[in-house]
């Protein structure tokens, strides 16, 4: 498919969804418009993917033609640079991040929110550079959820962080922590859209690693190995 209709497809799926949202009485019609340009902001700068522009740049390699093929954080951390990954981890959860605290600041109903952190999410895991094959959304998830409820956000970091360390298992991780971020805001008793939100996010993510899944499940997903690495700078 060209580029351009690749591009009016993403833009066209946009206007349409903002404005059922007016139908539906989720947003007024005077809103329909902010909306939509926070929408488009989202999904845009959601989707620059920052593994690969900082592989290119300092690598000058193709991420998508290395270890996973992936172009988050820890398929970075394979090429041996941990100044990279990191940074990509950084910029990867501080985009989506980023559009949702601005939002909160400027236009902040709830709807406006989870609607620039959903196209945010969605940016990074189907980006219109890349022809839709973006990363698996984990690192952006958590920079969402971290703004949208610091509590919420701790306690699925910590569990990422548990259980990383007892399995050195990234997608196990990730899963055990979005898996657990529903419950943990029923818990705390945040809003039900929210909650509603954060199961959403988890069957997003799950479905992304349904690859890692059938490895886990015949204990062929590969370990994170620090031991490895270049040399920064």
């Amino acid at each position: 498919m060209p580029f351009f209709l690749k591009s009016l497809t993403v833009f066209a799926l946009i206007y349409l969804i903002t404005y059922l949202m007016a139908f539906l009485g989720l947003i007024l019609p005077t809103q329909v418009l902010p909306m939509l340009l926070l929408g488009v902001a989202a999904y845009l700068f959601g989707s620059i993917p920052f593994g690969l522009v900082f592989t290119k740049l300092f690598e000058g390699k193709d991420l998508r033609q290395m270890g996973s093929g992936n172009i988050g954080a820890t398929n970075v951390m394979r090429t041996g640079r941990k100044s990279l990954a990191l940074a990509t981890l950084i910029c990867d959860a501080g985009k989506v991040a980023l559009m949702i605290a601005l939002t909160k600041h400027f236009h902040h109903t709830q709807t406006s929110v989870l609607w620039v952190a959903s196209l945010g999410i969605l940016g990074h895991l189907f980006p219109l550079w890349l022809s839709f094959k973006g990363g698996k959304g984990v690192a952006s998830a958590a920079g969402a959820v971290l703004v949208l409820s610091w509590p919420v956000g701790v306690a699925a970091i910590m569990c990422w962080l548990l259980v990383f360390l007892i399995t050195r298992l990234s997608s196990l991780s990730a899963i055990a922590a979005l898996a657990l971020a529903p419950l943990v805001s029923y818990a705390l008793a945040e809003p039900t859209p929210l909650t509603l939100w954060l199961l959403g996010l988890c069957a997003l993510i799950l479905v992304k690693h349904k690859e890692n899944i059938m490895r886990l499940i015949q204990g062929q997903e590969g370990k994170i190995d620090f031991t490895s690495s270049k040399k920064d700078g």
